[in-house]
């Protein structure tokens, strides 16, 4: 169940109760977020991280429109119901009931009516190395960190969840080797065929590959995973 709270103009949505403490730090944060990087190696989004008492280290996301769009309205979203961070937070609620490993949803928060700035806070990964950045630096080690992110990325397959934006950088491993899927951002349940799903992985994931001139390993064990389950 999800719990909603009004601060001020910030209303908030999260699974458990948000001291007003906590609140003022969040929306603090959502007006430091860092501007987002550019580059499949490092991810997309654009963030900001502290330590919040009570929760530990998180991250917040604020959400920015992509395309020729941004040039006009940069950051705000017209309200038809459901903002871009409650889908994003449901959708990681139910990634990790599945099992997946995937950021830890702690919150999410808008600021206006008819239209919106959104921002969601997830419990940060420790020292996030992308699976883009692995296979240039330690190919074999990004070789062991694939058969992970397939047996995941299967599994979303096999629930019908999309990831619309599935590629080496949004493939994270932490510390202890941990193999993360990150930024669901506009994911959603598939309602079509299995096997259409799995094709529009592999072809994201593929294009990036090529794009980026990453090493081919990724592609062929992505290919032959997938195809194997």
């Amino acid at each position: 169940m999800v719990l909603t709270q009004i601060y001020g103009s910030y209303r908030f949505g999260s699974s458990s109760h948000l001291s007003e403490q906590q609140m003022r730090r969040f929306i603090r944060l959502f007006k430091r977020s860092t501007p987002a990087v550019l580059s499949v190696l490092d991810g997309r989004s654009s963030v900001a991280f502290d330590q919040i008492v009570g929760i530990g280290s998180v991250v917040v996301k604020n959400y920015t429109r992509g395309g020729l769009i941004r040039n006009f309205v940069k950051r705000r979203y017209l309200n038809l119901g459901k903002t871009r961070g409650q889908m994003e937070y449901e959708l990681l609620l139910k990634v990790k009931s599945l099992g997946i490993n995937a950021p830890d949803p702690i919150a999410y928060a808008y600021h206006g009516r008819l239209f919106y700035l959104a921002w969601l806070v997830t419990r940060e990964i420790v020292q996030p190395l992308s699976l883009a950045r692995m296979s240039l630096e330690d190919e074999k080690h990004a070789q062991k960190a694939m058969k992970s992110a397939v047996d995941q990325i299967s599994r979303l397959i096999d629930n019908d969840i999309y990831h619309v934006d599935l590629h080496p950088g949004n493939v994270v491993v932490d510390r202890e080797d941990r193999v993360f899927l990150v930024d669901f951002d506009k994911g959603y349940v598939f309602r079509g065929k299995k096997e259409k799903l799995r094709k529009k992985y592999l072809a994201r994931w593929e294009r990036a590959v090529i794009k980026h001139r990453l090493p081919i390993m990724l592609s062929e064990m992505m290919s032959s995973g997938l195809r194997a389950n």
